[in-house]
């Protein structure tokens, strides 16, 4: 099969988009209002931006029936979040946190998931992520305002919390992290096996 993305609707788009793209880290950012109220909601269209400085990049696909979701629009008032890492015994919990709640809603408190203080920035962190990455933002790059396009939060992190247990020389211990990944639909996946393959390195000669 081979069809022009011209001839597609949205709604037949986004699952060759999300299904063909697997699997996805789920960044569960949690950020703060002006009125105080603290917000957690996940994404998984996520990734790293860049190392030097270390960035972050996380995606809003804009809602239909408002201008930008809570996280964007905290962002946008005071400039800091904190990415929390889903791990698979957090999975539950997370998604219950993607319900649709009105913004003056804590999700922490709807859901019952407990809190920790960040060190640099004002959002609470989820006290159960192994890993997390207290951020402010750096910009937001809108490609376009329309339902279902991106806009694109590009974020500096400013501090890093690594669990001890999931950390040794140096690195974060994946299996010990064991995050969950997004697929299409209403899938997610686990990490139960992982292999190793050294980058080549050509003869100069």
């Amino acid at each position: 099969m081979f069809v022009e993305s011209a001839k597609l609707s949205t709604p037949e788009i986004y699952p060759l988009l999300v299904g063909g793209i697997v699997p996805r880290p789920i960044a569960w950012v949690s950020t703060r209002s002006d009125d105080g109220i603290d917000n957690l909601a996940p994404y998984s269209f996520f990734t790293v931006a860049s190392c030097n400085p270390p960035v972050l990049s996380v995606t809003q696909v804009n809602p239909g029936d408002r201008a930008d979701k809570d996280t964007l629009s905290n962002l946008l008032q005071n400039g800091e979040c904190v990415v929390n890492v889903v791990s698979s015994d957090l999975a539950e919990v997370m998604n219950a946190s993607c319900a649709d709640y009105p913004s003056q809603i804590s999700e922490f408190e709807a859901v019952g998931i407990e809190t920790d203080k960040s060190h640099q920035v004002s959002p609470l962190s989820v006290k159960q992520a192994k890993v997390r990455y207290e951020c402010r933002l750096r910009e937001v790059i809108s490609i376009t305002d329309q339902p279902a396009g991106g806009k694109m939060m590009l974020l500096d992190v400013v501090g890093f919390y690594v669990n001890d247990d999931v950390y040794s020389d140096g690195m974060i211990n994946s299996k010990k992290l064991d995050a969950v990944g997004k697929l299409g639909g209403n899938d997610y996946s686990k990490i139960q096996e992982q292999f190793a393959l050294v980058r080549p390195v050509l003869d100069s000669e």
